[in-house]
């Protein structure tokens, strides 16, 4: 998924959708961590960060920077709250590299399968999966499902 700028056919608009799909996906495990670090945050300004790009009113550094300010965050934790910070990092760096949103995506799901109970990870998880297609926008739906085909095995095979 490279930006037409940059020589691919990814549309301006087509990433700013998949950023703020990136962001959903990430808003939505974030109280694992701040359950876990209330006073920290890193993690929600990164997610305000990119919803501020997609809209035009920062630049790509910014949201960059702030997505990696939010993975500075996750580093001293484990478990759920570590990837739900992930994922509002991989979610602000969506400004950068389109192809973050997948990683948002599937942080996102191993913080659910993180903090679900015991024996019930792997449910937790496709359930997670579940919700995250059904926000996925019309105009980006095809290609964000082929690249979790694509891409599954990098990402912790959490897409299967």
């Amino acid at each position: 998924m490279i930006t037409i700028r940059r020589g691919g056919t990814l549309t301006d608009e087509h990433h700013r959708l998949l950023a703020l799909w990136a962001a959903d996906c990430a808003e939505r495990v974030l109280p694992l961590f701040e359950s876990k670090r209330p006073d920290d945050p890193r993690p929600r300004e990164a997610i305000e960060q990119i919803r501020a790009w997609s809209r035009g009113e920062v630049g790509m550094m910014t949201s960059r920077a702030a997505g990696g300010h939010a993975m500075g965050a996750a580093r001293p934790l484990r478990g759920a709250p570590r990837f739900a910070a992930y994922a509002a990092g991989q979610a602000g760096v969506v400004a950068h590299v389109a192809e973050h949103d997948l990683g948002a995506a599937a942080y996102a799901i191993k913080a659910v399968r993180a903090a679900a109970p015991k024996g019930m990870e792997a449910a937790a998880g496709a359930a997670e999966g579940h919700w995250q297609r059904e926000q996925l926008p019309d105009a980006v739906r095809d290609l964000v499902l082929e690249d979790q085909r694509r891409r599954n095995e990098i990402c912790w095979s959490v897409f299967g």
